[in-house]
């Protein structure tokens, strides 16, 4: 009873007025003590800082200089410049347990600048070990925290006695560290669980101070650390973190920036206003702060969340562009990978990507010649002088193409027939029965039909681009998928509706979401006659259909129209430019033998009525047919 009660009394004596008095009638008696014994008085004097009432003030007591001076060895090893200096200056000073605890983190320090082999065998470190071990009640808070990481560092074993007694005296401690002690002790706990050595008593007591005193947080780093393990918390605290990071984003460094940013995309957490504060922060910071892997890890976050900053990509574009000769293979791919997600086509960017290939292309391994390409397909990037860049390309393709994961080859012939670079070899690899068999063996279902559209493109190319080679087509040994219910968007339901007043609803001169044999859909499908009128299509042969259509041949002078919308995702960014996939589907339905009019987002919104839209499909249908007998 008397201990508990003695307990109690030390926890709320410093915060009542005689603290002040009793703190300097104990400065002026430490002369009659011993050093230990002073240190440990105080550690319990010291103000525990953390009443509700004061706020953000608390924080900043907390991060105040500690109430004692630094002693003689404490000084001199932090001038030392070796890990020898360092067990020296402790041999010939020695000290007690908070300056054993202070030299051992300087050692850490010194080791990993200067490197050193079998530190914790030497006598001197074990004496350092040992005074630690025997006092460790007696060393300060951040001293003990410090320690910790220090330990691990230089390899001290997780199961090793002075490490258990260290978490112990640390568990006990808990509430009286800083948020900032707290966050650098979680960012130990985070290493050794990737050791698979974690003391759950620690983390659980941790992760509890962590939320509950989260409002003591006050400074950018402290944030940037505790984003970067937020793997380990708890949706509402990571909530709160973000809250805490937008309110002193203004005060981060463009690491700091990073590092946040960093632990948003490791956890999908596309928290906006966020993101838009950092951006903005980051476009801010002067060129000097701004180092290639930082940008390079910025344009990834982007890209991995989809977010889209149209400055800050242009910023990276210029500081990126004049050090495009000085990134390796792996930072070229990686980047054009990241602005390929963000669908932005920086052209000359994108032309410095090609040039760096042509001048090391010993230095990319296959892999990243095949993120390479995937990347300008999907942008539809068509090199201005490309014969160079194709020929090392095929060059490097040649042996390891057919060692290719089959999707990840799938992936490569499709890209380079966006680019329209495949050749017979590429094409009569794909679409071999085995390989086929290969592609839906225990796949997803999802990314199985995605991968069988794309054979079916392959397909379409081989039959409709003059490579002179016959295949067989997929949709054979790859049948669609049965009971799929197609979902129209507004854009294509509204252009049907329009269609449908365009034919005056005569349901045999018009055909909607038409799937083709050569994996595209055609939003609307018309015949004109020589003067732009509708015909009835039912009865007339159609190659593009699984069933060939009907028996009758054309009319003279007939021809197809293909109405297909574009939607926004199908444009690169800020630009009025298709992507790749859809580029090469408008030129398959061209070689098809269709008129493809094309019904852009941007222009089919501002149509309000009715009759505009039919009036919108006339013109533009006149237009099209027009220009295909100018050819």
């Amino acid at each position: 009873m008397t201990t508990r009660l003695l307990c109690r009394w030390a926890r709320l004596f410093p915060r009542c007025p005689q603290a002040v008095t009793a703190s300097a009638r104990l400065q002026t008696s430490t002369v009659h003590q011993t050093e230990p014994m002073c240190q440990m008085s105080l550690s319990w004097i010291r103000p525990s800082a953390r009443h509700l009432c004061q706020g953000s003030e608390l924080a900043r007591m907390e991060e105040t200089t500690l109430p004692y001076e630094q002693t003689q060895v404490v000084r001199l090893v932090e001038k030392a410049s070796s890990p020898e200096e360092v067990l020296q200056l402790w041999a010939e000073h020695g000290g007690s347990a908070s300056d054993a605890a202070r030299c051992l983190v300087q050692l850490n320090l010194r080791v990993m600048e200067k490197g050193g082999e079998g530190i914790l065998q030497d006598p001197r470190c074990e004496s350092m070990l040992e005074t630690v071990h025997s006092q460790v009640s007696s060393v300060w808070n951040g001293s003990l925290v410090g320690l910790l990481r220090a330990l691990t560092m230089l390899g001290l074993p997780s199961d090793a006695p002075l490490l258990c007694s260290i978490q112990n005296e640390v568990l006990w401690r808990i509430r009286r560290l800083t948020y900032r002690h707290l966050a650098y002790l979680m960012d130990w706990v985070a290493f050794q669980r990737r050791r698979r050595y974690e003391n759950e008593a620690l983390t659980t007591a941790l992760l509890k101070q962590l939320e509950l005193r989260w409002t003591e947080l006050c400074d950018s780093r402290t944030v940037s650390i505790l984003m970067g393990r937020a793997s380990l918390f708890t949706p509402s605290l990571m909530d709160k973190l973000e809250d805490k990071a937008l309110e002193l984003a203004e005060s981060f460094s463009a690491e700091d920036i990073r590092k946040v940013a960093f632990a948003l995309a490791s956890q999908n957490r596309r928290a906006v206003p966020l993101l838009r504060a950092l951006s903005y922060h980051l476009n801010q910071k002067p060129s000097s702060e701004l180092k290639t892997p930082l940008l390079l890890d910025i344009a990834y976050v982007y890209g991995k969340l989809n977010f889209h900053q149209t400055q800050v990509l242009q910023r990276i574009a210029a500081e990126l562009l004049p050090r495009l000769s000085e990134l390796s293979s792996l930072d070229v791919t990686r980047c054009a990978k990241s602005l390929a997600f963000l669908k932005w086509l920086h052209l000359p960017m994108f032309e410095g990507f090609a040039q760096h290939y042509v001048s090391n292309s010993e230095n990319y391994s296959t892999l990243q010649v095949c993120n390479l390409l995937i990347s300008f397909a999907k942008l539809n990037f068509q090199l201005s002088k490309g014969e160079e860049f194709y020929q090392k390309v095929h060059k490097a393709l040649e042996g390891p193409f057919q060692n290719l994961e089959p999707f990840l080859k799938t992936d490569v012939v499709w890209s380079l027939c966006v680019l329209n670079q495949a050749n017979p070899y590429y094409i009569s690899s794909v679409t071999k029965y085995d390989f086929l068999k290969k592609l839906t063996a225990g796949g997803i279902v999802d990314r199985t039909e995605s991968y069988r559209l794309k054979l079916l493109h392959i397909s379409a190319f081989a039959q409709l681009e003059p490579l002179g080679i016959t295949i067989e087509s997929p949709s054979v040994l790859l049948p669609a998928p049965q009971g799929k219910v197609e979902v129209s968007t507004p854009l294509q339901s509204s252009l049907h509706t329009a269609l449908q007043s365009l034919t005056n609803s005569r349901t045999q001169a018009l055909r909607t979401a038409v799937k083709t044999i050569y994996g595209w859909t055609i939003d609307g499908e018309l015949m004109v006659d020589s003067e732009n009128k509708p015909i009835d299509l039912e009865n007339l042969k159609a190659p593009h259909l699984p069933g060939g259509g009907g028996r009758d041949a054309l009319p003279a002078g007939a021809r197809r129209i293909a109405f297909v919308a574009w939607e926004f995702p199908n444009f690169c960014l800020r630009s009025k430019d298709l992507l790749g996939r859809f580029a090469m589907q408008k030129r398959h339905l061209q070689l098809a033998g269709f008129i493809v009019v094309e019904v852009p987002y941007f222009e089919w919104l501002e149509l309000k009525s009715d009759w505009q839209k039919v009036a919108y499909l006339k013109d533009k249908l006149g237009k099209a047919v027009a220009e295909d007998m100018a050819k």
